[in-house]
């Protein structure tokens, strides 16, 4: 299910723009109009997995609230969809921003030096105003998930603003990566449910602990070019002791899931508890499925597992969207 990286040829990079690390032959590089590619490359529409990152945690925490009540509510119906348009939007932002920040630094890396920004199709100017208007339009959407849900959306600006110095300044940038990207398991249940309990929190540090996971892997396609331009990752500070690290963010994800799933159900059905606590195993498995296909020292092969967790994230959902029926 999930997509195989495959190197662009360099001279064909060079001509089309083609970013490094994007699939070749996506639908951006073949069949967008040229002059929208630099913008949709900038918002990553050529590497769709960040969108799906940013998203799952929307689709649980809606999904969670939505089984509380066992209804499938037009409002939730809403709220999955306008979670999708706004994480396919506020990603584009976001990783905007990021290459606004690292412009310099993507310079530097062979992986990244592709890039709209250091490579020249767009300037810094036109991506300040791409990601003002991918912000404005995020904001429509949001204004219609409710106060709480409001609040919370200009609130999660902060981490997202921060996330791309923190790997200037700490070993453990994937944690405010998990911050931002998880932000949106509490504001889709907010949107949901209207309030927000301990439950959206478990499901909300589970996530995190997924990032964790996640990012560690993908963190150590770069951390040759990372060490000698000075960033910091938990893949260069758990080196051959990763393995050991992962685990421990796998145990950490499912018993935070399944401890979201009993604070919410614990008075539902047994049988809506037990299906939902299913989608922690299915992605505690999936995740035990990438460690024992890892190495570190594989580029391709880390891609390809950290593009893998669109599945792990999609099982959690698919196993919370039964038990709204149960």
């Amino acid at each position: 299910m999930t997509d195989k990286a495959q190197a662009p040829d360099p001279q064909d990079e060079e001509m089309s723009g083609q970013v490094a690390d994007a699939v070749k032959g996506n639908w951006v590089d073949s069949r967008a109009p040229a002059w929208t590619r630099p913008y949709l490359r900038l918002s990553r529409a050529d590497r769709p997995i960040g969108t799906w990152l940013l998203l799952l945690p929307c689709w649980w925490g809606a999904l969670l609230a939505a089984s509380i009540t066992g209804q499938l509510t037009l409002r939730t119906v809403w709220v999955l969809v306008g979670c999708a348009a706004g994480a396919w939007l506020m990603r584009g932002a976001g990783c905007t921003w990021n290459d606004i920040t690292d412009r310099d630094l993507d310079a530097a890396v062979a992986r990244t030096k592709s890039r709209p920004i250091p490579s020249g199709q767009v300037t810094t100017k036109q991506a300040t105003v791409w990601m003002a208007l991918q912000c404005l339009l995020s904001l429509g959407i949001l204004l219609s998930f409710g106060t709480l849900a409001i609040v919370l959306g200009i609130v999660s600006l902060i981490p997202v603003a921060i996330y791309p110095f923190a790997k200037r300044f700490t070993w453990w940038p994937q944690v405010f990566l998990g911050v931002a990207f998880n932000w949106g398991a509490l504001l889709a249940y907010a949107a949901v449910a209207g309030e927000l309990t301990a439950a959206p929190v478990f499901l909300y540090l589970s996530g995190i602990a997924w990032t964790l996971f996640y990012d560690t892997i993908y963190a150590h396609q770069d951390k040759e070019d990372d060490a000698l331009i000075g960033i910091k990752s938990t893949a260069r500070l758990f080196g051959d002791n990763t393995a050991v690290w992962l685990k421990r963010f796998i145990i950490m994800s499912v018993v935070l899931f399944a401890g979201a799933v009993i604070e919410a159900l614990i008075d539902g059905s047994i049988l809506s508890v037990l299906v939902a606590i299913g989608g922690a195993w299915a992605m505690g498995w999936h995740m035990t499925w990438q460690l024992s296909r890892l190495d570190i020292d594989d580029p391709e092969k880390c891609m390809m597992l950290f593009r893998s967790n669109r599945d792990t994230g999609l099982l959690a959902a698919l196993f919370l969207a039964m038990s709204v029926f149960l």
